[in-house]
């Protein structure tokens, strides 16, 4: 029996946050996927395109239930037929999803009430705001917390199908489909929504040469003194002035900037641990790992048994 997959959706949802999960399921085979939604029928995107839902099912008819993002969810926070609908298929052991702002319906429920969750990075305020009980873990791709998982914006619902997939069929099966969509099998759960670059840059501010400089000469020392000189500043001012910019010590930066220049290297398929460390300025493995743990949860192996597009 095919492990059946409801995917909700509301006026206004974003079309890839619920295309891009659908498409793993059915290049993966073994699923049975229903579009559905409180108001049946013709439902409409933010896009504006258009479709088709059935109405909610029985909760004991759904083994996962996937509730996807978009600009729509905030009028939808207190629809009682979906919060019902969620909390009977949880009471039921379903495995129950979301993708993007989707999230803001699963914890208007109480279902994250306790746990980690994830959420878009642009809904990290108003999700802070409305529900201070859920663990939030803003900078992550997709978090999983026992039979709930959640997802960050738009692509991370793929990296999401692809860990359930992996889950119910195994790692060889995700792997094909990620080949089949052309996209990486898989990004950790723990990497981050976006650019630690362009995370800690200011429109026009004063340390975007010096963070450039970093991010292209990563061998290099850069201890706060180099810095502060290449800055033209003394190292005390120099450290109060970059946190204050960037929000980060400038160690911090250094780290951020090799981590994720790290974490690309494998991801492309680099075939030695040791060559990344020393390339991107850790020199050595254990120094490495210390630093992927810390900023991404995950040890440098967990990427290079995963890099590239399935292979």
């Amino acid at each position: 029996m095919p492990h059946r997959v409801a995917v909700l959706v509301f006026p206004g949802f974003q079309l890839l946050d619920a295309a891009g999960p659908i498409a793993a399921f059915e290049v993966a085979g073994h699923y049975a996927v229903r579009i559905v939604a409180s108001e049946p029928g013709a439902v409409r995107s933010s896009s504006g395109v258009s479709w088709l839902a059935d109405p909610l099912p029985r909760s004991s008819d759904v083994d996962t239930v996937l509730v996807s993002g978009g600009d729509g969810i905030d009028e939808f926070l207190g629809d009682a037929r979906m919060q019902g609908f969620l909390r009977r298929c949880a009471d039921r052991q379903a495995r129950v999803a979301s993708v993007c702002s989707g999230s803001l319906m699963l914890a208007s429920t109480g279902l994250l009430d306790g746990r980690c969750a994830t959420t878009h990075w642009c809904r990290t305020e108003q999700f802070e705001r409305l529900f201070p009980e859920v663990r939030l873990e803003a900078d992550r791709i997709f978090v999983k917390e026992g039979r709930v998982w959640t997802s960050a914006g738009i692509t991370a619902g793929i990296d999401l199908a692809l860990a359930m997939i992996a889950e119910d069929h195994g790692d060889e099966l995700a792997r094909a489909v990620a080949q089949e969509l052309v996209v990486y099998y898989r990004r950790p759960g723990g990497q981050s929504q976006f650019s630690a670059l362009l995370s800690m840059q200011r429109a026009h501010g004063r340390f975007v040469t010096l963070l450039d400089h970093v991010r292209r000469n990563l061998t290099e020392r850069h201890s706060v003194d180099d810095l502060a000189a290449k800055a033209c500043m003394s190292p005390r001012h120099f450290a109060r002035a970059f946190q204050s910019e960037t929000g980060v010590t400038p160690a911090k930066a250094v780290e951020r900037l090799r981590v994720e220049a790290a974490r690309a290297a494998l991801d492309s398929g680099a075939s030695s641990v040791q060559r990344v460390a020393v390339d991107c300025g850790f020199g050595d493995v254990e120094r490495m790992r210390r630093s992927f743990v810390r900023l991404l949860g995950v040890p440098p192996s967990s990427l290079l048994r995963h890099a590239s597009p399935a292979q």
